[in-house]
C-alpha cells in the first residue's frame, strides 16, 4: 500500500514579497526548512507551495532522511541555554567580534553550517550507495 502525503496537514506561513523581490506572495513551511513557493496571491502560492512541499517530502524519502510530522517545529520556542567551558566562550565572543556579528548569531550559523554538513554528507553516501548498486564508475582526478 502506497503511503499518502498529507500535505494539508503541514503548517506554513505567507508574507507579502517586496516589489524588490518580484512582489506577489512567499509562502514557507517550517517543518521543512528550506521548503518555499510563491504566487501571484496568497491562493496560488498556497497551491505552488503544497507542490514544492510534495517535492520535498518526497526528496527526503528517496534519500532515506527522515520526514517531520507535521507541526514538529511548532512547538520549538528557537531558545535554550547551553552552558560551555569559559576558554570555548572566549573564542566564540572573539570570533564573533572579529566577524562584526552578535554571539547569537554566530553560534545559529556554526549549528546551521554543522547541520547542513551532516545532511550533505549523508545524503552523499546515499547517493554513493546508489550509485555502486548499478555498477557506475567515478575517476576523480
Amino acid at each position: 500500500m502506497k503511503e499518502t502525503l498529507k500535505l494539508e496537514e503541514y503548517p506554513f506561513t505567507i508574507r507579502p514579497l517586496a516589489d524588490d523581490d518580484g512582489g506577489g506572495y512567499l509562502i514557507e513551511f517550517p517543518d521543512i526548512p528550506g521548503c518555499m513557493s510563491d504566487g501571484e496571491n496568497p491562493e496560488e502560492a498556497i497551491v505552488n507551495g503544497r507542490d514544492a512541499l510534495r517535492c520535498c517530502l518526497l526528496t527526503l524519502k528517496e534519500f532515506g532522511d527522515p520526514v517531520p510530522a507535521p507541526g514538529t517545529f511548532a512547538a520549538a520556542s528557537g531558545q535554550w541555554r547551553q552552558r560551555v567551558p569559559r576558554t570555548l566562550h572566549a573564542r566564540l565572543v572573539e570570533r564573533a567580534r572579529r566577524e562584526g556579528v552578535s554571539l547569537n548569531t554566530l553560534v545559529a550559523t556554526m549549528i546551521a553550517e554543522g547541520l547542513g554538513n551532516r545532511q550533505s554528507r549523508r545524503r552523499r553516501a546515499s547517493y554513493d550507495r546508489i550509485r555502486g548498486d548499478v555498477g557506475v564508475v567515478e575517476h576523480r582526478s
